[in-house]
């Protein structure tokens, strides 16, 4: 099942382009989840196109099934190149395989790193005081743990 699963899950997402699956997931009692993402985001019509796909072509004789088609929501995890370059601009937290943390604001992102930029207080070289300094991190994405979007209000 989960082949062919696979194969009308692929024939959606090559009708709309601009979305990528997330995560495929399918229980032992053929509970399908699919989990999207976009380019331009996910709307409740691409899952409905997407879920169409699937479930119009998947035989009810052959497999007792239940669908689910979903998009990433905000509070999940980074796990794609494609998504942290669809969201250059914005603030990321991320945290490192060496237990680094860091929240700044994505200014670049390939298929293998990203790099993140912030200011921070530090003592000033000489005398008493602070200074305000730009730092900035370019970070592979394997040796990342977790990336999030920072939502603000």
């Amino acid at each position: 099942m989960r082949e062919k699963v696979e194969e009308l899950l692929e024939n959606a997402l090559e009708k709309n382009k601009s979305l990528f699956l997330i995560d495929l997931n399918i229980s032992a009692e053929n509970q399908i989840r699919v989990i999207l993402d976009g380019d331009n985001g996910v709307t409740v019509e691409d899952c409905v196109e997407v879920s169409r796909e699937i479930e119009h072509n998947l035989d009810r004789e052959e497999f007792d099934f239940s669908l689910e088609v979903m998009s990433a929501g905000v509070s999940e995890p980074l796990t794609l190149p494609r998504q942290y370059i669809k969201n250059i601009g914005r603030s990321l937290k991320i945290k490192t395989k060496t237990g680094e943390k860091l929240e700044g604001e994505l200014i670049a992102a390939n298929d293998e790193n990203c790099t993140l930029t912030w200011t921070e207080r530090e003592p000033k070289p000489v005398g008493n005081g602070k200074v305000t300094v730009q730092k900035e991190a370019l970070l592979p994405y394997k040796d990342i743990m977790e990336a999030k979007v920072m939502i603000t209000f």
